[in-house]
């Protein structure tokens, strides 16, 4: 099938104003209503289009500011004290890209943040810091850098540092955007201090052996009862996956943290990555549905998304709009580099909008404009 399409073509809306049907046009305007043919080429585009623009942030540039957050407001007074990522073209929603929303956190020694919990859905990626813990639906977790934890929507959930631990700072992950943009959210406060239901780090001691479940509970969540997935153990099996599978030539070793009891996404609407990039890595370019945050959690490299260069080291955070032309690149000859990510894959998927296609032309590689 022909995809080269222009407007000129048949089934696009061709129809040249006149006194008469502006008139018309107004007429409708006054009724609430409007003629389809005025605005069909912009809803109805050819192939997917995106709001959002691709956008780096320098974590060595942001780090100082979200740290002065915690000498200007206390976490009780922020509710969260969040220093948020904005994409240029989605101001308007508070998103970072497309209906997703990212932001960086920091909690002092001692600090903690009441219990709460809302309809959006919330992930966490470790960027700094020791002694921090969650705490989601009475299961309290404690974690370490480049760890990952979800709070689920409606789920119970505080955040804290133990007073013996150093500063921590994490990202940030939502859909409050979508949530918002589907007029479902909530915010709620618990009344009390969050009673504890199991032993520190039942879930992840119970959940996170790689291959096994319990045989003998039953999971009825929608999401996955294993709230942590350490980086002690993600990395070596992302290792130990690259040494017996062929590496993508788009995407190195993608390997997608996902539901023990399912196999399926960690969440409904969120979805998480981590993705190894070997040494030299040049990843071929390709667009698809979806949009994803990406954070560098080891080494250095850069992406080139929709023709333009990003260069990222550890803890930098970008963004790859949905169907924008993106390629990853190791910039060292001697270390690997990791790329965790989260995206809004388990919607677009659940409404069977997913598609993606490679680039063909230049050997599979952009041109930097």
């Amino acid at each position: 099938m022909n995809e080269n399409h222009s407007d000129d073509q048949i089934g696009r809306a061709r129809v040249q104003d006149s006194p008469e049907l502006l008139a018309y046009y107004k007429e409708l305007e006054t009724l609430g209503a409007g003629a389809l043919w005025t605005v069909a080429n912009d809803i109805e585009p050819w192939e997917p289009r995106s709001s959002s623009v691709a956008m780096l942030w320098k974590y060595e540039s942001l780090r100082d500011l979200v740290l002065k957050s915690s000498e200007l407001v206390t976490p009780e007074q922020a509710g969260r004290r969040v220093v948020y990522l904005v994409n240029d073209k989605r101001k308007d929603v508070s998103a970072a890209v497309g209906w997703l929303y990212t932001g960086i956190q920091v909690t002092r020694p001692g600090e903690s943040t009441s219990a709460h919990r809302h309809k959006a859905s919330a992930l966490r990626f470790i960027m700094e810091g020791e002694g921090g813990y969650t705490v989601v639906d009475g299961n309290k977790i404690t974690f370490e850098v480049n760890d990952f934890v979800i709070t689920p929507n409606s789920t119970w959930h505080e955040h804290g540092v133990d007073t013996n631990g150093k500063t921590c700072i994490w990202q940030d992950g939502l859909d409050i955007p979508l949530v918002n943009a589907l007029e479902a959210n909530d915010y709620a406060v618990f009344d009390g201090k969050q009673p504890l239901a199991n032993e520190v780090n039942f879930s992840p001691i119970t959940y996170g052996c790689t291959g096994l479940i319990p045989a003998d509970k039953t999971w009825d969540k929608p999401y996955s009862p294993l709230f942590k997935y350490s980086w002690k153990k993600v990395y070596p099996a992302i290792v130990e996956a690259a040494k017996v599978n062929p590496v993508n030539p788009i995407d190195g070793i993608l390997m997608q943290y996902s539901n023990p009891s399912t196999g399926g996404h960690v969440m409904q609407t969120m979805s998480a990555s981590m993705q190894l990039l070997p040494t030299g890595f040049k990843g071929k370019a390709h667009k698809h549905t979806g949009s994803f945050v990406y954070q560098c959690a080891k080494g250095k490299g850069y992406s080139i998304i929709n023709g333009k260069r990003f260069d990222w080291k550890e803890r930098d955070i970008f963004c790859v709009p949905s169907w924008a032309w993106h390629e990853h690149h190791n910039a060292s000859d001697t270390e690997d580099a990791c790329l965790f990510s989260f995206n809004d894959l388990p919607v677009i998927e659940k409404l069977g909008l997913y598609q993606e296609r490679e680039l063909e032309e230049n050997n599979g590689f952009q041109k930097i404009e």
